[in-house]
């Protein structure tokens, strides 16, 4: 463990960072836009809306987190798309996490396509041009926010359609989702963990490209040629993190096609599958996160060879609806579900209601029982919220 323990933790959704630094040992205040039960009982936690009465943005928390007395502060999902608001957090303190401009440099798709062709990898060309024109050149084309998160606000390109401020397009790959995560120490990568990504599930409320959850493959692989992708992977992990000094925990997020990961773009900071690493493999991502930001890489070289038995899975549950939430404490105390909301909390149609959890004997299986729950949730835990127009 470092030699100051403090931390504060920032981001949209900071529960799991939170409570892998917590189970390490690190005292940890948390500022998010949720503050939801499991992560209040089990560390200092505040919302920015709910006790600051601030709409959540990276910005307004970074300012806010500025109050806090902690020596060292972390970030979560959200502010890989603000690196101004990642300066003003680091400011006077110690940063676990990428500088604000390696942030600034890796998420600018045109950058990381030209970083990793030019080592040899298949790559979706890119187009960042002012008001250029979607190509009629036979290919599919995908429209994206430049601060992109989750999916959100991704989808298929119109004819003739032109490029607006705050977006980018991406050619477009067929093939199964996934994401590989990795510590890095600005030159050498170590992989932790290859997930297959739930992506438009219906089952836990998602359309179109939504993000709804991971399956980290156990002794049965997630994907066909599984081999061939999870080496190519780590090669791209290691790639990125030459290219552009990333530090501490990433992932790239591909589509895997004819065993090859097409990379879609970095996320340089903690992300979703991780939680699963630790479950698999009984480790505190967040105290590695925390030795590697200060070039401390752990014995091992990778975790990919560790298989274990079980798949291990995790979805986020959206609200298809507008719903008012009962109390769930008791499915959080079975330690499936997690980010609970507060009984009574308004929660609008499209928005997260909670996390699940789950591990079965191969990765169908385990896709199974989070769907399973997802239904328990919806038929016992919301209220259709009437007053919604």
């Amino acid at each position: 463990m470092s030699e100051s323990a403090d931390v504060v933790i920032v981001g949209a959704s900071v529960r799991a960072l939170a409570e892998s630094a917590a189970v390490a040992g690190y005292r940890v205040t948390a500022l998010d836009a949720y503050a939801d039960l499991d992560l209040t009982a089990r560390v200092p936690a505040l919302s920015l809306r709910r006790d600051f009465g601030l709409e959540y943005s990276a910005a307004r928390a970074a300012r806010v987190a500025a109050d806090f007395p902690a020596p060292a502060v972390a970030y979560a999902s959200g502010f890989e798309n603000h690196p101004a608001a990642v300066a003003v957090l680091a400011r006077g303190r110690t940063l676990w996490g990428n500088s604000a401009a390696v942030v600034r440099r890796v998420r600018h798709p045109a950058a990381l396509a030209e970083a990793l062709s030019a080592r040899g990898f298949a790559v979706p060309d890119a187009l960042t041009a002012p008001r250029v024109t979607s190509p009629a050149d036979g290919r599919e084309w995908l429209v994206k926010p430049l601060r992109s998160g989750g999916g959100h606000g991704v989808r298929a390109t119109r004819r003739g359609e032109r490029l607006r401020r705050g977006t980018y397009f991406q050619e477009r790959v067929r093939g199964v989702p996934g994401s590989i995560v990795f510590l890095a120490d600005g030159h050498r990568a170590v992989p932790l963990g290859v997930s297959r990504q739930l992506v438009g599930d219906r089952a836990f409320g998602a359309t179109g490209f939504r993000y709804a959850g991971s399956l980290l493959a156990g002794a049965a692989p997630v994907f066909a040629r599984e081999a061939e992708i999870v080496a190519t992977a780590a090669r791209m992990a290691a790639a990125v993190t030459e290219a552009f000094g990333l530090v501490g925990v990433n992932g790239i997020d591909f589509i895997a096609r004819d065993g090859v990961p097409w990379p879609i773009e970095v996320n340089p900071r903690y992300s979703a599958s991780m939680e699963l690493v630790e479950r698999a493999h009984g480790v505190s991502v967040f105290a590695l996160h925390a030795a590697a930001c200060v070039g401390e890489l752990p014995g091992f070289d990778s975790l990919l060879r560790r298989r274990t038995g079980a798949a291990w899975g995790k979805a986020i549950v959206y609200a298809t609806a507008d719903v008012t939430m009962r109390e769930i404490r008791r499915w959080w105390r079975e330690d499936r579900v997690r980010d609970v909301p507060h009984a009574g909390e308004r929660i609008a149609r499209g928005r997260p209601i909670c996390t699940l959890l789950a591990s079965g004997r191969d990765p169908d299986a385990c896709r199974d029982t989070l769907a399973t729950h997802a239904a328990e949730i919806y038929a016992a835990a919301t209220i259709a919220d009437r007053s919604a127009a």
